[in-house]
């Protein structure tokens, strides 16, 4: 029982238990790369002549009137009463066939497979990585860190020479356009972020406002 605990959680149960394609087959993966191995298909001979019976008599039932019900029942009956103990039985094979394809981590105790081993330390990569695998992605976090630093400081020149001081309108207020910051709206041609200012006082103007509110001359 104590295996089958060990491959709880990474292995897929293929079996079939009734027709003529009864038998017990394994599926396990590997918990790093969940690459897969199953192990050899075994037929179920109860299930696979209970299978059979089925699809023989099925064929004629009239022939055999009451009794078909009889010894189908019979038949299913029988494969059913094995199949636990057969099932457990090759579940214990297909373990130990597959534990000559994966190797259990010391440190996080999953299976992994070959690919994911590393031997030496008896640890999978994810709890060891691989040195060599380490260093190549490193030197590339470098390569790409470097190429993000360089454009960074490339736009900070380039936004040197943008005027970043004058208002800029998403929305045109006379039409509720979008303008995303141009000089002009795109949708009725409204001169966008013009401060207007007072033909008195040249005080700055609200948009919108029909006398100043500064001196309270109509514009």
């Amino acid at each position: 029982m104590s295996t089958e605990i060990y491959f709880a959680n990474n292995y897929r149960d293929l079996c079939e238990q009734h027709g003529t394609a009864s038998g017990f087959q394994f599926e396990f993966y590997c918990w790093r790369c969940h690459d897969t191995w199953r192990s050899p298909f075994e037929p179920y001979r109860g299930g696979r002549l209970a299978g059979w019976l089925n699809r023989g008599i099925g064929t004629a039932p009239g022939l055999l009137g009451r009794a078909w019900w009889g010894v189908t029942s019979a038949a299913e009956g029988l494969a059913g009463s094995g199949w636990g103990n057969a099932r457990d039985a090759a579940f214990q094979r297909a373990i130990g066939a597959a534990q000559g394809h994966f190797n259990r981590c010391a440190r996080c105790a999953t299976y992994v497979c070959g690919h994911c081993w590393h031997p030496e330390q008896g640890l999978c990569f994810t709890c060891a990585p691989d040195s060599a695998g380490e260093m190549m992605a490193a030197r590339q976090r470098g390569v790409n860190d470097m190429v993000t630093q360089q454009a960074y400081d490339e736009g900070q020149r380039q936004g040197k020479a943008q005027d970043g001081q004058t208002a800029r309108q998403l929305v045109c207020p006379r039409c509720r356009a979008e303008c995303h910051g141009g000089r002009f709206c795109p949708g009725c041609g409204h001169e966008l972020a013009r401060q207007a200012s007072c033909s008195s006082c040249r005080a700055t103007l609200p948009d919108g406002v029909t006398f100043c509110p500064t001196c309270g001359q109509r514009q």
